[in-house]
């Protein structure tokens, strides 16, 4: 019998040796090329925070409780930035965790096959919203009735802000903690049923805990993502630096600061407008630690099956 199996030509055996040598280098040239832009974007955030701690010291710039950079009589302490941006990440994770949570437990223990094959993407879909426009969502809508329940409520509040911030997070919680949820192995779930345990019961007692390490680490993901949110923080909490942590008030965050100061109007090289790249590099700091903290919860806590 004749053999039909054509041998590959040499042509192709080269085509083929060339393709697996050269798509390698490829590939880590766009792998470096994404690097070093990061490490780029790094440099020039600590060289121009540099320029300004040499104007500026850099305690006084910590530790300052009074924020005034474009005054005639100029303050330098960024610790009301901080304030309001905690404030603001505070409020969006007394509501995006519990309800993230909770649609994350409904979408991999309860809903039915098409419900989530329906809600998943629903939720996801609203992870592409703009944020300018959750930006005149919670000006518009939510602040009006705000001030309806709290009449002092200000026009421009942190608390209209923190809760449309953490409604924006709700879809990176669901998803990420749904996603830890479905990866515990349905044995445990057999287990638990077998001995006379409730859904719930196995939902609370048996999935959450298992998938502890993905869950928290998409809390801290979304925490993350809130600290550093500019546009719904920039529409609707205001330009007021302030220690104060009544939410009813007005707060400017670090990232709204970076926005106010970024419009042209400040001096090319002059502290004042070094302060958006100090300030940006707090922002960096505190960013980096929550993703660290996230990256040793989820490698600490891990349960693999």
């Amino acid at each position: 019998m004749e053999n039909t199996r054509e041998k590959p030509s040499i042509t192709g055996r080269r085509s083929l040796f060339s393709s697996d040598s050269i798509m390698p280098k490829v590939l880590l040239l766009i792998a470096a090329i994404s690097i070093l832009t990061t490490v780029g974007i790094v440099f020039v955030l600590l060289e121009e925070s540099f320029q300004f701690f040499r104007q500026v010291p850099f305690l006084e710039f910590i530790t300052g409780t009074k924020w005034t950079p474009l005054f005639s009589d100029p303050h330098y302490g960024v610790l009301p930035l901080v304030t309001g941006t905690m404030v603001i990440t505070v409020i969006a994770s007394i509501v995006a965790l519990p309800l993230g949570l909770g649609s994350a437990i409904y979408l991999s223990e309860y809903a039915p096959d098409r419900v989530r094959a329906f809600l998943k993407p629903v939720l996801e879909i609203l992870a592409g919203i703009p944020t300018i426009v959750y930006g005149f969502f919670a000006l518009t809508f939510v602040t009006p009735i705000i001030q309806q329940l709290l009449p002092q409520t200000k026009v421009f509040n942190a608390l209209s802000a923190g809760i449309v911030v953490g409604i924006m997070i709700i879809p990176m919680i669901s998803s990420l903690s749904e996603d830890a949820m479905s990866a515990v192995p349905n044995s445990l779930r057999n287990a638990a049923y077998a001995l006379g345990a409730t859904k719930l019961e196995v939902a609370l007692q048996i999935v959450v805990p298992a998938a502890f390490s993905g869950i928290v680490a998409s809390f801290v993901l979304g925490l993350s993502r809130a600290v550093g949110e500019t546009m719904i923080v920039t529409l609707a909490a205001g330009a007021l630096p302030s220690m104060s942590i009544n939410p009813l008030q007005s707060v400017q965050t670090l990232t709204a600061y970076i926005v106010s100061v970024s419009s042209g109007d400040t001096t090319f090289g002059s502290a004042q407008y070094l302060t958006m790249y100090s300030v940006g590099f707090i922002l960096f700091v505190i960013t980096l630690i929550m993703n660290i903290l996230a990256g040793y919860i989820s490698r600490k806590f891990r349960e693999e099956y």
